[in-house]
């Protein structure tokens, strides 16, 4: 596997909620989904995507913007809009299938809103890359291809509830994050030293392969280097300047990112924990923990 998608594994992206919204303006809608990805996709209409922090963004057939983190926005027909709020959010949790109509008399606008939920602690890093919008714009009002028949397929569906039905709609999820980050990866300038470019650069990549797909290993720099088929003091410095941490300290952030979900989710005992993840003994692990997240592994499991 690549290293993009040992990274997208390991986030455990789940609980994906799509909804269909049909607006007639004047209206306005807020959400706000911290620890989540939210994401719009206009598929008729226009409108415009506010921010505190930034300027109006507008939205025209066959856009899709994706909200990385979360980040409390408005959608409506106008920057000015006098429609009363509407609280996307609730519509969201409530699982329904149904299209969500609100009318004001004017101009149509429909969209396919919705959020999914990762790890947060395991994808801090991918986040922490991106911007705090992705805005993937159609070509003449007509989605990507793929974005095309990912949307029939949607609507297929939802239109009843079947079997399986969750896990479907994750892989679209899936899906739509995987093909926004690469369109993100593809409009970074030539040169820029971003952690996603990591993933395509060759020596780069096959450490990271490497890394993720045994954590356990005991690893060296000269060892890494010597998949990168580098030198160890230029790979050290090609990947800190990348990854924004020596190769050997992102293995140990990784190996606790992955520590603390196993604490999280499973019953299993502190020790077989510290063996998955290449440690000796239990007090060697336990002190690597509590450096990293001020207590001890049983402490962090009883907090929950």
């Amino acid at each position: 596997m690549d290293a993009l998608s040992l990274i997208l594994d390991d986030i455990r992206l789940r609980g994906a909620r799509f909804q269909h919204v049909r607006l007639a303006a004047p209206w306005k809608l807020w959400l706000s989904t911290p620890g989540l990805a939210s994401f719009h996709i206009c598929r008729q209409g226009r409108a415009c995507l506010l921010r505190s922090d930034c300027d109006p963004l507008q939205l025209e057939p066959g856009d899709l913007v994706i909200l990385p983190l979360g980040t409390e926005h408005r959608l409506q027909d106008c920057p000015d809009s006098p429609a009363r709020e509407h609280d996307l959010s609730r519509d969201l949790e409530s699982g329904q299938v149904e299209v969500l109509h609100l009318d004001g008399g004017g101009e149509i606008t429909e969209l396919l809103s919705g959020h999914f939920r990762f790890d947060i602690d395991l994808a801090r890093p991918l986040m922490n890359a991106l911007p705090p919008v992705i805005h993937l714009r159609g070509d003449n009002g007509v989605p990507p291809a793929w974005l095309h028949i990912g949307l029939q397929f949607l609507f297929n569906e939802q239109a009843s509830v079947q079997l399986g039905q969750q896990a479907v709609i994750n892989r679209m999820a899936d899906v739509l994050f995987i093909e926004c980050l690469r369109y993100y990866m593809d409009t970074l300038p030539a040169g820029s030293e971003s952690w996603l470019l990591a993933m395509r650069d060759d020596a780069l990549s096959s450490v990271l392969v490497a890394m993720h797909s045994r954590p356990e290993y005991d690893w060296t720099a000269p060892r890494l280097a010597e998949i990168a088929c580098m030198s160890r003091s230029a790979f050290v410095e090609r990947f800190k300047s990348f990854m924004g941490a020596p190769p050997l300290t992102y293995l140990r952030e990784h190996r606790m990112r992955l520590a603390a979900w196993q604490l999280r989710h499973t019953r299993q005992p502190v020790c077989r924990i510290a063996d998955q993840l290449g440690y000796g003994s239990d007090t060697a692990f336990g002190q690597a923990f509590k450096r990293s997240h001020g207590c001890t592994p049983s402490q962090y499991r009883q907090r929950g």
